[in-house]
């Protein structure tokens, strides 16, 4: 805020959270409470247990299991989901996973104004949004919406313990990406100020300790923590250029969601750097560093995150398109959009060099 309160708004959105350690075994109250009686669990192929003993939990109150969710919310995916829906009489959903599975949920509440029960077992931090992503022909288009937002999400450590050290990693710096972008977003103000700061130093701390030990129960509930408050900065606030490349990059040449936001992020920063001097200094001290983009590409280092996008399927070829993809309909950016500096920041990108202020 340079200094002054100035004027601002600042709308919270609606949600019933609840944190802990073995929370998940509150699911059938909270079933209860919001009088749902044919429930259907959503997950990912690889989840498809956890949804299964969610299924057990609620015994008479679940309608079945559809674990066909996927990265990028496709369209087709969500529409054989809504086929089950309505085949079975649904009345609301349970998403157990991360981003891909909130974002079926989501998909399918747009369509159908059912409530939402989203146990987050990542740190995505999109539970805690009214925004959609979705993936039609190649192409990924969001929405911002309160329909989309859940009716409550259950934080449970426990379920984070056995994520994979790279996924803990990617997924982490994943949701430090939202409170980043929400400290330049043109509709910031001193609440998402602080929630931001807050949550990007709790998840630089967090994150290199689950590397070296994955079973560090406090660094997980830190982490779980501070993705949850990136969440509602991301809920809160509109993003800017690191979330429309992403969009762009991830709904092109199908990369995978977290590894790409983590790979993009120092160097969207970095871009943005010269014009969001207030917001750089706020960074260094709460990374506790000279050169906020540098240490943010070295946290993904000490997490094992993919160095370039070229290690995670993008070709070199498609830099050009995305150039043109990103500045087309671009998303309000603190700095204007110059097209041959996008290039450079999606050549180093793609190529896994350090970020560099220009």
């Amino acid at each position: 805020m340079d200094g002054s309160l100035g004027t601002f708004v600042y709308t919270a959105n609606p949600a019933r959270v609840i944190f802990g350690s073995g929370t998940w075994g509150r699911l059938p109250d909270e079933v209860e409470r919001l009088g749902l009686k044919r429930v259907l669990i959503l997950s990912t192929p690889p989840q498809a247990d956890d949804a299964q003993a969610l299924a057990d939990r609620l015994g008479g109150r679940c309608a079945g299991v559809f674990s066909g969710a996927v990265m990028h919310t496709p369209v087709d995916v969500t529409e054989a989901a809504l086929e089950i829906v309505h085949e079975r009489g649904v009345d609301g959903f349970v998403a157990i996973g991360g981003g891909s599975t909130t974002g079926l949920g989501k998909a399918l509440a747009l369509r159908t104004d059912l409530p939402q029960i989203v146990i987050p077992t990542t740190y995505a931090g999109s539970e805690m949004t009214p925004i959609l992503g979705e993936t039609a022909g190649g192409k990924k288009t969001t929405q911002n919406t309160p329909k989309v937002l859940p009716e409550v999400v259950i934080y449970d450590v426990d379920l984070t313990m056995s994520l994979p050290r790279n996924l803990s990693g990617t997924s982490g710096i994943n949701a430090i990406a939202h409170a980043v972008e929400a400290l330049y977003a043109r509709d910031r103000n001193p609440i998402i100020d602080m929630m931001a700061a807050e949550a990007v130093g709790a998840l630089a701390d967090a994150l290199p300790r689950i590397n070296i030990e994955p079973g560090d129960h406090d660094a997980r509930a830190k982490a779980l923590y501070g993705a949850w408050l990136c969440g509602a900065c991301l809920g809160a606030v509109g993003m800017s250029i690191h979330h429309k490349l992403c969009h762009t990059l991830g709904g092109t040449f199908d990369l995978p969601h977290a590894e790409t936001h983590s790979i993009v992020l120092p160097h969207a920063l970095a871009y943005n750097a010269p014009a969001v001097p207030d917001v750089i200094e706020r960074l260094k001290r709460v990374l506790n560093t000279d050169n906020p983009p540098l240490a943010l590409y070295d946290l993904g280092a000490k997490v094992g995150a993919p160095r370039g996008l070229k290690d995670v399927g993008m070709p070199e070829d498609g830099i050009d398109r995305a150039t043109e993809l990103a500045l087309a309909n671009p998303y309000w950016n603190p700095r204007s959009l110059e097209e041959s500096a996008i290039r450079g920041l999606l050549q180093r990108a793609w190529r896994g060099e350090p970020p560099v202020i220009e």
